[in-house]
This record gives structure tokens, sequence and C-alpha cells, in this order.
């Protein structure tokens, strides 16, 4: 036996109304459509479910027998559709966002800004980790998307550019002047007798950065390393040496007695990259958000 929610709702109409044309009408399929519906229910239930006169559509026994459960049915499931359309709804009103701390502190406030203006419906959900805690909270679904460089992609999870920031030179500038600093342009070459500082040697950024200090003679993995890198700006403007990060930290950076300078000779790139979980449904506010970021970034990168 396998009933159908359309032969249960139709044997509902004709139990209520007692009339097979009314019952079509209210259905909104011809009476024939609606009889067929019925006829195949008793079939597959080997009975009668009402007795049919010129006048009169009334239950059988077994009908009314029957009446009462697939009520219950129909309402049960017509109660969580409901149910499950709301949370659907709320989750498309909702987004969830993975980013590590500078992203999240000094890169995101302003692109969140610029969205919520454009999207007062949409609730935004940010969660501030390391890039590993990113990586596994996309990939348990507790997040909606990540962001990051993410060098390699990890299993189960879609890995897309959004933009790209280049490496550049962070050094003391004991200027006490108001207003932060122009960018400016320095060589690679301008680093082999500086005194540097970093982040540890196993993170991906720092092996790109170590491979181009390899090229002047300036790759040390003995040198002092700090885990974030609002650390290592702080370090800097202390005066403990100077050191090499993508321009994603300028908005930090401006916060700090710093001189920031585009590392030239060469030009260096890292694309910054958002994740998501492969197969996830891409809502419309995922959609918006990251053309609002894609936009914002060339501007936020110096």
């Amino acid at each position: 036996m396998n009933l159908s929610t359309r032969q249960m709702r139709a044997f509902l109409q004709v139990a209520r109304l007692g009339n097979f044309t009314r019952a079509a009408e209210q259905a909104h399929i011809t009476q024939a459509g609606l009889s067929i519906l019925v006829r195949e229910m008793e079939k597959q239930l080997g009975c009668r479910l009402f007795d049919r006169t010129t006048r009169v559509v009334s239950l059988t026994p077994e009908g009314r027998r029957l009446l009462p459960v697939v009520e219950r049915l129909v309402t049960d499931l017509d109660d969580v559709a409901a149910e499950l359309g709301a949370a659907g709804d709320a989750s498309r009103r909702t987004l969830r966002i993975a980013a590590t701390p500078l992203v999240s502190s000094h890169l995101l406030p302003q692109v969140f800004t610029t969205f919520r203006q454009a999207h007062p419906q949409v609730s935004l959900r940010l969660f501030d980790a390391d890039l590993r805690d990113v990586e596994a909270m996309v990939t348990a679904g507790d997040a909606d998307m990540g962001l990051g460089f993410f060098f390699k992609a990890a299993a189960g999870l879609e890995r897309t550019p959004v933009g790209r920031f280049h490496l550049m030179r962070v050094e003391p500038s004991g200027d006490e002047a108001d207003g932060p600093a122009a960018v400016g342009t320095a060589p690679w070459s301008a680093l082999r007798s500086a005194e540097l500082i970093g982040l540890p040697a196993g993170n991906p950024i720092q092996k790109v950065i170590d491979q181009h200090l390899a090229t002047i003679g300036r790759a040390d993995a003995q040198r002092p390393a700090f885990n974030f890198f609002g650390t290592l700006i702080s370090m800097v403007e202390a005066g403990f040496g100077s050191a090499v990060m993508p321009t994603f930290a300028l908005a930090a950076c401006r916060r700090h007695r710093v001189r920031t300078d585009v590392l030239v000779k060469p030009k260096v790139g890292l694309d910054f990259y958002r994740i998501a979980k492969r197969g996830a449904h891409e809502t419309e506010a995922i959609q918006a958000f990251v053309a609002t970021l894609e936009k914002a970034l060339p501007a936020l990168s110096g």
C-alpha cells in the first residue's frame, strides 16, 4: 500500500463536503480527477470508502474508521511542513561567516557595513577563528562560508578566489605625526640587512615569504616568530624588527606607527579565498555578500 497525500486530501475533501462536485472545486481539480484519486485509494485499501447515491455521498463504516487517521496524518504533515518552511526562511535570512582574526577585525567590518545597508533583512554572524578551525566549521556546516588564505583545497570543500593581495614590508616608522603614511614600494633586496621577525615557519603564508627571502639569503627558520598578524604588527611598532605580510593587513597597520611598502622585484600576489561545503546550496544572501566582498577588496588591499 502506498497512499499519496493527494489521495488522502481528496478523501478528506469529499468526506467533509459530502459532494464530489464541490470537493473538486475546492481542490481546484476536475471532478473526474478527484474521482480517480478516491477510486485508486479504495483499490489500494481493498474496500469502499463512500456510499454514492445521486444526491448524497456518505462515508462507509470503513471510511469512518479511516477518517480520523487521515486527518491526523495530513494535519501533522502540514504542521511539520510549515515549521520546516519557517526554519528555511530563517536560514536563508542568516549568513554565517568564519574568518581568521585579522580578517574578522580589520577587513570585514567595512564589508559588513556596506552589505547591511543594501540588505538589512539579512542577519550576519561572524566567527573569528584560526585557519584550521575556519575549515572545520565550514566542513561541519556550522558556517556558510570561510574566508582566508587557503593554499590547498581541503577534502569536501570548494575553494574560490575572491580577491588578491600582495606581500609588503612593515617596519617601525618612529613618526609621531598624525595620520597614516602612504603605502610605498621597496625591493626585496632592501630586506638584506633588516632585522626580521615573522610568523612560525610552518605557516603557509610564511612559507611563501621564506621562498622569496631565500633568494636574497635571508631565509631563517630561527628568527623570532609570532602566531598572529596583530601581534606581529605590534612587535614591529615596538621596535623588535621588520616583518613581511600580505596587504590585507594594511587596515591594522594604519592603527600603529609603522611604515608599509609593497615589495617589488618581484611583486608577489596571494589569492584570498572563499571556502564552502561542496554541494551546499548557495543562497541569494551568499551571492550578494560575495559580490559585496569582491567589490570592496581592491580598495582594502592598498
